[in-house]
């Protein structure tokens, strides 16, 4: 096992703070993994994630608990820990649906540590497993939830991915202002479908309650060749 510190190209975070509204207060992690089918050029993505972590200052940075119960990032310019394992064991990546019940995933992801989220602590890690026999390459990313939500996490890695692939960026470059929203601005009418939000409670119990749809739903697993994602992006800008 290697493992690196993947500082931003540049420091363009400086110190500023950001305040965390409650809504933002969501403390856990979303774990991805990502399977490549083909190498992945290591120092490439290095520098693809450093030159990102300059246009998101805000994943470099560190979750702070002020006195007075004041939540804060602080973007603090911080490397990013790249982990990098090669697998000997695993033949391919299997593409069956009962996969994740077979093998967990936690192997092949260097997880956030939640509950320990402090100064020390970064708010975002990699791990990079070469399945050797196959030659596909799994890239397993830990992101904490105060960072922002799943779609903020999208938006981070596909501008990892462009600079990955020489792209250019999207026009759209993120904002970290938080909109703290004030007691008296609140809808009620809202309040019944956001129990887990509204209602504080054991972490176990709060799981259970998001994770519910696992009772009535199948998960369902698409495999796209290079070409196909093209034609995908084809047919969503309407070029066809």
């Amino acid at each position: 096992m290697t493992s690196w510190l993947v500082p931003p190209s540049s420091s363009t975070g400086n110190g500023r703070r950001i305040e965390l509204p409650g809504t933002d207060l969501w403390i856990g992690a979303i774990d991805k993994v990502f399977v490549y089918p083909s190498e992945l050029d290591i120092d490439r993505f290095k520098d693809a994630m450093s030159r990102t972590l300059t246009v998101w200052p805000l994943v470099g940075g560190r979750f702070l608990l002020l006195d007075g119960g004041q939540y804060l990032i602080e973007m603090s310019d911080n490397p990013i820990p790249v982990t990098y394992v090669e697998n000997t064991e695993l033949a391919a990546w299997p593409t069956n649906l009962s996969f994740v019940a077979e093998i967990p995933l936690e192997s092949f992801i260097d997880e956030v540590q939640v509950m320990k989220l402090s100064q020390d602590e970064p708010l975002f890690r990699v791990k990079l497993t070469h399945l050797v026999q196959c030659g596909e390459w799994i890239l397993g990313a830990s992101w904490a939830h105060v960072l922002g939500d799943a779609a903020a996490f999208l938006n981070f890695l596909n501008t990892v991915s462009r600079l990955y692939q020489r792209l250019e960026l999207l026009e759209l470059l993120p904002v970290f202002e938080r909109r703290l929203w004030r007691e008296n601005e609140a809808d009620q009418s809202f309040l019944p479908i956001m129990k887990f939000l509204r209602d504080a409670g054991p972490s176990q119990e709060m799981f259970k309650l998001v994770s519910s749809w696992e009772d009535t739903h199948e998960p369902l697993n698409l495999r796209f060749s290079g070409e196909q994602l093209a034609k995908l992006r084809e047919l969503a800008s309407g070029n066809n």
